[in-house]
């Protein structure tokens, strides 16, 4: 399994796509490719619907996959706010890739079995395949897709991002294979030789003590520990250093543990939701995520300090974990909200990464959500960063 990736600046489509092209032939020595991931930005709109044929013609990678993005990430850099293209290839033996285009209408019905949505993609839980996918934001329901392929492939990783970039339906494009796109998802499935590890870093970090949810009524936190959340959180500012307390104002959030075995959580055994409204009058908090009594929750707060070292944090597990592997290569969807907006300078989690991993190729984008698994549950997010780490199953 070799991967490799690349990135232009060029300010001409043609010309970006050759520099990237000439790129990836110098790395892989000539070998015909078995997959192309093109993340564009939307200053080459115009040309969107020339990105299939120009990656047919200058790289004849057996598929192509890949959206429009706010920003780009390749070859150990994050482009923002400028013109850019990103390509990251893979030769990937006794891999089989199969590509799908999804539109919403087509979705299994969400009380289908899983042999429904086995039929969707054409390959079998059995198989043990892995899924990257990406979405457009305006026309497809990410989280019915992500419900019903948990339910059918439990034991395999998805992850993947929303196309960014464009603020209008119909602005973003998804390239698969020699089409472009402005609507529905696309997917790939990946079985054979292949596994797909995810590190999922939504930037928080805990403050207070985990408590159990008294009462709820859909996504409304009533309780906890049988006391009114709102009192809860007032009484944990009084104790927080100042810093905390002006970051509690303003960028609070919680983070709901969703493994029901988990009693002493750790980083990434939190989904994070946003803090969305408060009522007055009962005490209660709005939360971005519909919620059960008897769930562990713990709030949170995010910053870019708080940022990087949840980063840090769980690259850290991951490569003392995988210390004895191999890592071929890598994708990265990260927020929009992160980057240079979060920490004021390129190259934050890339540089990371590599810090943490080495030289892996990596790839990515800017999403406008991205897509990976908290504690075994496929969610979408934002804030965060959600790599997919790719190597050899055997």
């Amino acid at each position: 399994m070799i991967w490799t990736s690349s990135l232009s600046e060029q300010p001409v489509l043609d010309d970006a796509i050759a520099e990237c092209g000439a790129a990836i032939k110098t790395s892989v020595g000539g070998e015909a490719l078995d997959l192309a991931v093109a993340f564009i930005s939307p200053h080459y709109e115009d040309s969107y619907d020339r990105v299939a044929d120009l990656m047919a013609e200058t790289l004849g990678a057996k598929h192509v996959f890949g959206c429009s993005g706010g920003g780009v990430i390749g070859n150990g850099m994050e482009i923002e706010q400028r013109a850019g293209i990103s390509i990251t290839a893979a030769i990937l033996p006794k891999v089989d890739i199969n590509p799908f285009h999804l539109q919403a209408d087509r979705l299994p019905d969400m009380d289908a079995g899983p042999d429904k949505w086995e039929d969707l993609f054409g390959v079998t839980a059995d198989r043990d395949p892995h899924f990257v996918m990406l979405a457009d934001p305006y026309s497809f329901p990410v989280q019915d897709l992500l419900v019903g392929m948990d339910y059918a492939y439990p034991r395999a990783t998805k992850i993947g991002g929303i196309a960014s970039g464009a603020s209008r339906e119909g602005g973003n494009a998804l390239f698969l294979d020699g089409e472009v796109l402005r609507t529905g998802a696309i997917v790939l499935a990946l079985d054979g030789n292949i596994t797909v590890d995810t590190v999922v870093a939504q930037g928080c970090r805990p403050i207070g003590r985990p408590m159990h949810i008294s009462k709820s009524q859909g996504n409304m936190l009533l309780e906890l520990d049988d006391v009114p959340p709102m009192e809860v959180v007032r009484n944990m500012l009084r104790e927080l250093p100042e810093r905390d307390q002006e970051l509690l104002r303003h960028s609070l959030f919680l983070g709901v543990v969703m493994d029901e075995l988990i009693e002493n959580p750790v980083q990434g055994d939190f989904l994070i939701r946003n803090v969305v409204g408060m009522d007055q009058k009962t005490g209660g908090l709005a939360i971005g995520e519909m919620l059960k009594e008897g769930q562990l929750v713990q709030f949170h707060l995010r910053d870019a300090e708080t940022s990087a070292d949840d980063l840090t944090a769980v690259l850290s597990r991951y490569a003392e974990e995988h210390r004895e592997n191999d890592i071929p290569g890598a994708l990265l969807f990260s927020c929009l909200g992160r980057g240079q907006y979060l920490y004021g300078r390129p190259n934050h989690d890339t540089d990371l990464f590599r810090d943490k991993l080495g030289d892996v190729p990596l790839g990515g984008f800017f999403c406008n959500g991205e897509i990976g698994p908290v504690s075994g549950t496929t969610f979408l997010h934002g804030y965060t960063s959600s790599f997919g780490l790719f190597r050899p199953k055997l």
